[in-house]
């Protein structure tokens, strides 16, 4: 069975078996067994079974606004993070968490899996986040990049679960748990032994934050972690609502609209070893029906709030017309993925040059052929070479 990030050629989803209630430690290894037994290698593989298993075991956040939708239970009998507002069935695709993908930035260590030695395990990396300026602050001191996040823990051994079901340290450690402390990472210099030495690799790098530390609190072993820059965080290009066309970019002497974008560095692994990675987008189709930064579980099933389908007198003359308005669809996130690409180290002959990643986006055919994508056309639009 293959395990690394990969794109699939099947569009059938992963097969899985969730846990149960009151499920033992030996039932749960012979459930993970069959379910990375299961794990097909013509199947696309971003986040692991183990990080979807995680998430069904995790108990949902309870602070969450969800409106008047009924989130049901799981079969081991508590909503699991695998449900949320807009995913209150648990409807599954691959092996990404749904409360993770809906929050940010999430309270969660976001690692796909808990040992170096075996499988993926970089966590997600955030690259940039558009919107409310005046949140850069909160924003960029809670994205994981730099920042270490925590999880209840129960055992380190292969033959017991080591996930808990809280996430909170109270709860966590009065059911047997340890609240550790992961660190981010984009790669671990296995090959650097000292601090000394690590040191010395993070004034060569100039780009990633390198720092010799624990991976984890509850284990003593230190490394030379390589985390990511700290995250952009900027304003979305201005469109009117809805617009799938041009959007004034603010590109330095190039006023003319075109595509909206955010223009990133790729990644750089000091390692010089060929990385697997891909890209996700989300993106939060915000509402002014409520305040989305203030609006927690206490003004859940409070109709004055939000409702759905409510009957309002528009006219206000006692003629109520209902409003086709869905909880589980409005102030809701979705995402976009790429396919697995691969970075690769430079070339002796790259050395200290500036590489453009120049590419094409869009369809092949007409304009009308290819709505609401675009035509064939280059990225970026405009690169001058000397």
């Amino acid at each position: 069975h293959v395990f690394y990030m990969r794109d699939g050629t099947s569009t059938s989803t992963m097969d899985y078996r969730g846990p149960r209630n009151r499920e033992s430690d030996s039932s749960y290894v012979r459930r993970m067994r069959g379910n990375f037994a299961y794990n097909r290698s013509n199947g696309g593989l971003h986040e692991t079974v183990w990080w979807y298993d995680f998430c069904r075991y995790r108990e949902a956040n309870g602070g969450l606004f969800t409106a008047d939708q009924d989130l049901k239970k799981d079969e081991n009998g508590y909503v699991s993070a695998s449900r949320t507002r807009q995913n209150n069935d648990g409807t599954r695709r691959g092996y990404e968490c749904p409360e993770e993908r809906d929050y940010f930035p999430y309270w969660q260590p976001t690692n796909q899996y808990e040992d170096l030695s075996r499988f993926q395990n970089t966590p997600w990396i955030d690259l940039a986040w558009l919107g409310d300026k005046s949140r850069c602050k909160y924003i960029r001191d809670n994205s994981y990049n730099q920042k270490g996040k925590h999880r209840c823990v129960h055992s380190q051994d292969d033959d017991e679960r080591s996930y808990g079901r809280y996430i909170n340290k109270n709860d966590c450690e009065s059911k047997g748990g340890e609240w550790v402390e992961f660190a981010s990472f984009i790669e671990v210099l296995e090959d650097i032994k000292s601090q000394t030495e690590c040191t010395r690799a993070a004034r060569l790098d100039g780009r990633n934050k390198i720092i010799w530390g624990q991976l984890r609190s509850d284990k003593d072993e230190k490394k030379c972690i390589v985390q990511a820059p700290e995250l952009i965080c900027d304003e979305a290009p201005w469109t009117r609502v809805n617009h799938l066309g041009n959007a004034f970019n603010d590109m330095g002497d190039m006023k003319t609209p075109n595509a909206s974008r955010v223009e990133v560095d790729m990644p750089y692994f000091p390692s010089g070893e060929a990385k697997r990675c891909v890209m996700r987008l989300r993106y939060n189709i915000s509402t002014t029906d409520y305040d989305p930064w203030n609006t927690d579980s206490k003004s859940n099933d409070n109709d004055d709030v939000i409702e759905n389908n409510p009957e309002v007198d528009v006219l206000g003359n006692g003629e109520e017309l209902q409003l086709a308005l869905n909880t589980a669809q409005t102030g809701r996130t979705f995402q976009d993925r790429s396919h697995v690409y691969v970075v690769l180290p430079r070339l002796e002959s790259m050395e200290d040059k500036k590489l453009y990643n120049l590419n094409v986006r869009g369809k092949r055919g007409n304009i009308v052929q290819t709505f609401p994508a675009t035509e064939y056309d280059f990225i970026p639009d405009r690169l001058v070479v000397n």
